[in-house]
């Protein structure tokens, strides 16, 4: 699988797992969640040129998956990473939620998706 294969297999289940989130699916919501875990560890992987090419999913149309993306880039890309989340972090709601949480965890030092 390509690295942008890897990106999108990554925004489509972030964005379906919050999809069934919101629908009450915690079942199917986890299977996604599955899904963007591994899309994420084989970027990972490949040092830099995955989390590069993970870092286009900062600007992605989808609070969600930009949140998530950024919770993930937070050591590699700091300063946008963070820019995005504490956007996200002013709304209401689960994205919101999350954002604030992983800027919490950053900020204490306990922050650990990517670590070197």
């Amino acid at each position: 699988m390509t690295l942008e294969e890897l990106v999108e297999q990554f925004a489509q289940n972030v964005a379906a797992q919050n999809e069934a989130i919101f629908r009450g699916d915690a079942k199917t919501g986890n299977k996604h969640a599955r899904k963007y875990g591994d899309a994420v560890d084989k970027l990972l992987a490949q040092g830099n040129a995955g989390r590069d090419a993970l870092a286009v999913l900062l600007k992605h149309e989808r609070m969600d998956v930009r949140v998530m993306a950024a919770a993930h880039l937070l050591r590699y890309r700091t300063a946008e990473a963070k820019a995005v989340l504490e956007e996200a972090a002013k709304g209401q709601g689960l994205v919101p939620f999350g954002a604030q949480q992983a800027l919490k965890r950053w900020e204490e030092g306990t922050w650990a998706l990517d670590p070197e």
